[in-house]
Formats: C-alpha cells, sequence, structure tokens
C-alpha cells in the first residue's frame, strides 16, 4: 500500500489543544448532543478510503434503544484518564533509514508522522540508552570498566539519530514528549560481561549505571533534546539474543529506592516522570505490586509501562491485567511503551490484519486506563531492519530504500484513528456497545469536541445508532473498518 499523503490534507484544522494534565473524575456540566453534527473519518478495507473524510453525521431526539437496536453509546459527562500523548520510538534502525530516503520522502515522512494538520500528529516519542536490537550494531557511551564514566560520549548518535530527533523535534512543532529505555548495562557491568544474551547488573555497579541515566538525559538536553522521561530497564524478564538484561521486581524496586531514585533527585532530574516495568501486559501487576507496595520505591516512580508481547504464548492481549493495576494503584499512570509485529516480509506489507491489532490493543489500552501509547519504530527499511540480530519487523511506515519510497501500512491509518483526532490533555470519556462486533473508547478534547473510534474486524458491515444522553445518529461500520467520528 502506498497511499499518497496529499489524501490526509483534507483533515486540515481538527482538535488542537494543549497537553496540560488534568484529572477529573466527572465533568460538573452536562453534555448534549442535540443540534450538532459529527465529522466521519473511515478507514476501510478493499477500498480507497484512509482516514478519509465522509458525510456528517446529525442528531435527532432518541428514545430508550430496544436490544434489537444496535447501539454505541457515549457519556462525556463521565471522565476517566487524561491523554499524555501518542507517538513512536525513534530508533537508530529508524534515523539510519531516514538518512537514506531521498529529502522529499524525509520531508513526507515528518509531515505525515508530526502535522495535526496534514499528518496523524504525534505526539510522544521513545528512544533507547545506547544501542537496541534495532542499532547496526551493539555501542556503548564509555569505555570499558570506566566507572567513573569520565569517557561517557554520544558520538555515536550524532550520526544518525541525534540530527532525525532534532528534525522530528521541529516537525512536531518543538514540542515532543520524550522519553529513554536502556536495552542492557555496559557489558563489564554485568554478570555475563555481555550486553547481550540476558545476565544480571552486577552489584558493585549499581551507582555507575545510575549515574550513566543521568549523563545520558544532561548530554541529550544540553544537545537540544528535552528528556520528558525515562524507564528503569527495556523488558527486564527477558533474556535475549540481543541487548537485554534481567531484573526481577525486588531487584528493580531495590534499584530504584537504592540507586536510581535518590541519583536522579541528586542530579536535578527528580522531576523526570520514571517508568517500572516496561515489559508484556502477563506479568505488569505482579511487577507493580513488587515496586509500588514500596512506599521507599514508589515515591520515585510515576506509572507503569507495558508492551503487548505476551501474545508469543498464544495468548490474546490481556488488558484486564492493565486495569488491575489501575484499579490497584490509581494514583499511579500506565503507558504502553512498546508493541510491533515481527517476522517483517515486504511481500506482506499490504496485509490488513496489521492495523487491526493496533485498533484492538489502543482501544482495549485506553479503556484499561492508560494515558499514553508508544508504537516502536516509526520508519524501518525494506527488510524491516537494520536490525543487527536478524529480528526484523514491520513499522508503519515502510522505507523502501532501493526505490527511494515510502509504503504506508495499514496501521499507519489505524494509529492515525486515535494519534490525529483526540490530543494532548483529551479526558476519556464513558463508552460501552451492546455488540461485540464494535469496539469503541471515546475522549474529549480540550477544546471541547468529542471524538468516538469504532471499529469493526468481522467480514460483516454492522449499521448501528450513536447514542449520546437521549440524542443519537444512524451510521454504519464497514467489514474490517476503522471510523472516528468527531462532534
Amino acid at each position: 500500500m502506498n497511499q499518497p499523503l496529499l489524501s490526509l490534507a483534507l483533515l486540515a484544522g481538527l482538535c488542537g489543544g494543549s497537553a496540560s494534565a488534568q484529572t477529573s473524575p466527572k465533568t460538573s456540566a452536562s453534555y448534549s448532543a442535540a443540534g450538532k453534527k459529527a465529522r466521519v473519518y473511515a478507514t476501510v478495507s478493499g477500498t480507497s478510503q484512509r482516514l478519509a473524510a465522509g458525510a456528517e453525521l446529525a442528531f435527532s431526539p432518541a428514545a430508550q434503544p430496544l436490544e434489537t437496536q444496535v447501539s454505541v453509546f457515549v457519556d462525556p459527562n463521565h471522565t476517566f484518564q487524561t491523554m499524555l500523548g501518542i507517538g513512536g520510538a525513534l530508533t537508530d534502525a529508524a534515523a539510519e533509514t531516514f538518512a537514506k530516503l531521498p529529502k522529499p520522502q524525509q520531508q513526507e515522512l515528518l509531515k505525515a508522522y508530526y502535522s495535526p494538520k496534514d499528518g496523524i500528529g504525534y505526539t510522544l516519542g521513545r528512544t533507547s540508552i545506547h544501542s537496541s536490537d534495532f542499532s547496526s550494531g551493539s555501542y556503548t557511551y564509555v569505555a570499558d570498566k570506566d566507572e567513573a564514566l569520565k569517557t561517557f560520549s554520544v558520538k555515536h548518535d550524532e550520526q544518525f539519530r541525534i540530527p532525525f530527533i532534532k528534525q522530528v523535534l521541529t516537525a512536531a512543532g518543538g514540542k515532543l514528549t520524550m522519553y529513554v529505555s536502556p536495552w542492557s548495562p555496559p557489558g563489564w557491568m554485568k554478570t555475563t560481561g555481555d550486553m547481550l544474551h540476558g545476565g544480571k547488573l552486577l552489584p558493585q555497579y549499581r551507582q555507575a549505571w545510575a549515574d550513566y541515566y543521568v549523563k545520558f538525559i544532561k548530554t541529550y538536553e544540553q544537545l537540544g533534546i528535552p528528556i520528558w522521561g525515562l524507564s528503569v530497564q527495556n523488558e527486564p524478564m527477558a533474556t535475549q539474543k540481543w541487548e537485554s538484561c534481567i531484573f526481577t521486581g525486588e531487584e528493580e524496586r531495590d534499584f530504584i529506592k537504592g540507586y536510581l531514585g535518590p541519583t536522579l533527585a541528586k542530579g536535578g532530574l527528580g522531576g523526570k516522570k520514571l517508568i517500572a516495568w516496561d515489559h508484556n501486559r502477563d506479568l505488569v501487576y505482579q511487577r507493580a505490586s513488587a515496586v509500588l507496595d514500596d512506599p521507599a520505591a514508589a515515591k520515585y516512580v510515576w506509572g507503569i509501562g507495558y508492551h503487548w508481547y505476551e501474545t508469543w504464548t498464544g495468548s490474546g492481549m490481556l488488558f484486564d491485567n492493565v486495569r488491575r493495576v489501575h484499579e490497584t494503584y490509581p494514583d499511579k499512570n500506565l503507558l504502553f511503551t512498546e508493541g510491533c509485529l515481527e517476522n517483517f516480509d515486504l511481500a506482506k506489507v499490504d496485509r490488513w490484519d496489521l492495523g487491526e491489532k493496533y485498533g484492538m490493543s489502543m482501544i482495549g489500552d485506553f479503556n484499561a486506563g492508560t494515558v499514553g501509547w508508544t508504537d516502536w519504530n516509526v520508519l524501518l527499511d525494506e527488510t524491516g531492519g537494520p536490525n543487527h540480530v536478524g529480528n526484523f519487523c514491520y513499522a508503519p511506515i515502510i522505507g523502501d530504500t532501493k526505490a527511494g519510497k515510502l509504503i504506508y501500512t495499514s496501521a499507519y491509518y489505524y494509529i492515525g484513528h486515535f494519534s490525529k483526532f483526540i490530543r494532548p490533555g483529551a479526558k476519556r470519556v464513558a463508552t460501552a456497545s451492546n455488540r461485540d462486533a464494535l469496539q469503541t473508547t471515546a475522549f474529549r478534547n480540550p477544546d471541547g469536541s468529542v471524538a468516538v473510534v469504532v471499529m469493526n474486524q468481522t467480514d460483516k458491515p454492522l449499521d448501528f445508532q450513536l447514542w449520546i444522553n437521549g440524542q443519537a445518529a444512524k451510521t454504519t461500520s464497514a467489514a474490517h473498518s476503522i471510523m472516528t467520528m468527531v462532534l
């Protein structure tokens, strides 16, 4: 699928608003849809519709719905978490691929992701502290055994990653909520002497490793890249063939309260948002309880991050585990920190289920209480890389560096149905569907507009009414489609 970006220009001037955080369990004024119209944008399998504007829906008085009437109910009078943002990771792989594209395609990509007018308005970003699997090779920022970090330098990143992030910042209007994650300490700090293949942080290097985060954040900020937050460790329970490091719940708790939290505070970075876990939904509750039940650790933690790869076991996505964390620790935040589809195949970039997996995850995560959603690589090349261990994956946009063109997958458009219309500072509002074929979530933006997302993964179209406090508008959810209705 190589959808021209020009079609997105139809979406100009939609939901604006600041990224100010607000918390309120319920709105003070009653919301009415009387006299309102909803603008409809749809992405539909088997058609050319990609975030395409359709006819407006008009609301009219509606009586008590019958069980036979297919309905999506929205109640803007009841609000929940506040949206932080939606975005993707600015990896070495993305930066290297970007550098290989012709200038017009580079500008197209920046607009496609970061323009709220002509693109899908990303506002959230993640990058790695030194190398990850999505780098061309393993590297660190210090010489071996330099416990004092005197040799610390991000010169490696100055070739591709830092220039790329700076262009992204400009494209995003100078504002991007950026957080950082390490995949592994340097090998000499670990029990295995190896950055790859798991292993653990040696006790004698806990302070040096905590100092490393501070060095990285301060260096990036001195280079003009503001850092909003950080996670303790990417996937701390996975021994991978790439950069990885194991932390049990107790080890992560103790590292936070004894080293990383105090070191951030001492370094003047106590205001940075610290994220624990940063792994799959399967163990998210166990890890949250291990860390957050200790007040000495919990005081440093802004929230819990998580990924979607629990499906490797054959499990479905475990949204209820995320909801349990939200219910048990309502004063902490939830953030989706990574997801992508593995086993890249260039011949299958048109697959529709790619987008549907994103849609299902985003609806389920937001309804479970998540405040932000971060895709993995924003850009990969025609091999699904570069990746130094052959772990090739899909990205929403593929940069064909041989042909010098961008390929837009269905995932790009599905993500856009959220990121373009649900802006930072929006509050999730109550929604319910009376048919499981229609998955839905809704938010009220800072400008007062309400964005309702409805997704249909089935093979059949479904007529339904959008019902809001005694007012309803009739429409249809096409087979294998996603739609956003903006009041």
